[in-house]
């Protein structure tokens, strides 16, 4: 009995082995077969990147402003009796845009000119009476005093009557009437905008470190976010003596030609300073620059080696250093070599020694000025 249990445990035991040793004969293939295995190469578009030479520039972004721009008030209550623009016309400096009724101060004009002629007539024969000696000092001197309170009274009336004038204080474009006739207005209600347009000005930041490169008549070219992507080129004419506490960024003023109009108060413009010279930078599709906190990088395309030595087309990790962006292009400073093959699109789903296959058949926008179908 002892005899047969002894057996059946070794039995037991010898096939307990074999079935171990053959799952971890198994295991090891597995291992082997993962080791071994190469994912697929990844499709990739790619670019030679060229050696170009850009000017130095800073860009930013920028907000139109008007030289002169304001919101035309009625100085005074009353109902509007004439309107003297269209809306969106333009108008020079004096030309009429509302009258307000003044009926009533008219008819109080001609009251105040009569006591005026009055005292005027008054004051000339005691002028003449207080020569003569006909009387006393103090009449000719109630006589002067009446002759300037008349004068007074007149000019006022005269002033309230131009005050209800209102008048383009300086040539411009207009935009929408606000009032219409027959309509009563308080003081301060407003009229009509009315905006200087040419020049005009173009406010933008930059941060604290760029501010010393700032300085009075830099050439700074602007450009709109239209589809028509129209260019201006204008000059640095002020300077903000602080820095914004909450952004560190220095607030910049350049005036611009604008005689057609194009720009308007509040439009978004793109503003590139121009700082010096041109220099040497290697351009690329901004599609090819893979962004990240901790660098920016590009992927390289050129011939790798596995571990068994076989070698095949992979790519590398590049990190660089950007410059300013011009169009579909960004600069690289450094960190890249003019004639190296770069992949330009499917760059987010590579990583290092990645095999790729290139297909150029359809490439990234890469345009220095594009035109965009849809805006």
């Amino acid at each position: 009995m002892a005899k047969r249990m002894i057996l059946m445990l070794a039995v037991t035991a010898v096939f307990l082995a074999a079935l171990g040793f053959l799952k971890f004969t198994q295991i090891q293939q597995a291992i082997g077969q993962a080791a071994a295995f190469q994912p697929p190469p990844e499709a990739v578009t790619t670019i030679i990147a060229e050696q170009e030479r850009w000017p130095k520039t800073l860009s930013a972004i920028g907000t139109v402003a008007a030289v002169q721009g304001v919101t035309v008030s009625a100085d005074l209550p009353g109902i509007v009796q004439r309107i003297g623009f269209e809306s969106g016309g333009s108008v020079n400096q004096g030309d009429l845009l509302v009258q307000l009724d003044t009926q009533q101060e008219q008819a109080q004009l001609v009251a105040a000119e009569a006591e005026r002629d009055l005292a005027i007539l008054n004051y000339d024969r005691m002028e003449g009476l207080v020569n003569q000696g006909g009387i006393a000092r103090a009449q000719y001197d109630q006589a002067a005093a009446e002759k300037k309170r008349t004068e007074a009274r007149v000019a006022e009336i005269r002033a309230t009557i131009a005050r209800k004038t209102i008048l383009a204080p300086f040539s411009g474009i207009l935009g929408i009437r606000q009032v219409n006739l027959g309509q009563y207005l308080s003081g301060g209600d407003g009229v009509v905008s009315l905006q200087a347009l040419d020049p005009i000005y173009v406010n933008f930041g930059v941060p604290q470190q760029d501010a010393q490169q700032m300085h009075i008549g830099r050439t700074v070219r602007v450009t709109t976010g239209n589809q028509s992507g129209s260019k201006f080129v204008g000059r640095i004419t002020a300077l903000n003596a602080v820095v914004d506490e909450a952004t560190r960024n220095a607030q910049i003023q350049a005036t611009l030609s604008n005689p057609r109009g194009t720009l308007r108060p509040g439009m978004f413009v793109e503003v590139d300073v121009l700082l010096g010279a041109s220099r040497p930078v290697v351009s690329l599709p901004a599609s090819a620059i893979s962004y990240a906190p901790y660098g920016d990088s590009v992927f390289v395309v050129d011939e790798l080696k596995d571990p068994k030595g076989k070698t095949y087309r992979g790519v590398r990790q590049q990190f660089v250093t950007l410059g300013g962006a011009r169009g579909d292009q960004v600069a690289v400073l450094s960190g890249l070599k003019p004639n190296e093959e770069v992949v330009t699109s499917g760059a987010f789903k590579l990583r290092n020694g990645a095999a790729v296959l290139v297909n150029n058949e359809v490439q990234p926008a890469n345009k220095k000025s594009p035109n965009p179908e849809d805006n």
